[in-house]
């Protein structure tokens, strides 16, 4: 009698399905936006949204929006995809913004330059570029990143899943703090407690400088 097969680690649209969407979505963003800097710039700029890591959140919470929102409309006609994608990642773009915003008193991204933007916080040209990646992402990617995730071994995909967990949550955790903080110096607010002092040390302006090249102080 065959042996019979064992569940896969992450089957259909799970947790831990969408948790590893997350974190390839945080480091695909930051490779891409890297090489995108290079090619239009000439040279290589940090792109990472957090402290640890070549990460973004931004991309992996997108990556997993899209996967939840677009994934069960797969086979529709692509034009309803790409303007559910563009309304989808334009609306995203915008409330990550003013969350940012609001928590840490920065944003890391204006665009205030371009035509038809909103509140300088997304523009119908990005839009556009998020219909295009969403398409993109339902026909290719997707597929593609699932079937390669499903082959993970259970035993090996629970634990490293957990352990990928806490060190995300501290990481952003802590990537918030620090930001928040740095702002608080640019405005000259003294630290008011042994945490904050630490943050001064640990996180001091040049670091944070070197991090978050582009991050824009406009506060709270």
């Amino acid at each position: 009698m065959a042996k019979k097969a064992g569940r896969s680690f992450a089957s259909g649209i799970d947790f831990y399905k969408l948790f590893w969407v997350f974190m390839i979505g945080c480091f695909l963003g930051v490779v891409v936006e890297t090489l995108y800097c290079l090619l239009t710039n000439g040279y290589i700029q940090s792109r990472q949204g957090l402290i640890y890591g070549p990460f973004n959140p931004v991309y992996g919470f997108g990556a997993v929006l899209m996967t939840l929102v677009l994934h069960p409309i797969a086979n529709r006609k692509w034009c309803i995809i790409f303007a559910l994608g563009m309304v989808l990642g334009g609306g995203f773009e915008f409330i990550s913004s003013f969350v940012q915003q609001a928590t840490t008193g920065t944003v890391s991204w204006q665009y205030h330059q371009m035509p038809f933007n909103i509140g300088g916080r997304t523009s119908l040209q990005y839009s556009f570029y998020w219909g295009a990646l969403s398409l993109l992402w339902v026909k290719e990617i997707y597929p593609l990143m699932s079937k390669l995730i499903e082959k993970i071994p259970r035993n090996i995909g629970v634990p490293l899943t957990w352990l990928l967990v806490v060190f995300m949550v501290f990481n952003m955790t802590m990537s918030a703090l620090a930001v928040n903080r740095w702002n608080e110096r640019i405005q000259g607010i003294p630290a008011s407690g042994g945490f904050e002092q630490f943050l001064d040390s640990t996180y001091p302006n040049n670091f944070m400088d070197q991090i978050y090249p582009n991050m824009v102080h406009v506060g709270h």
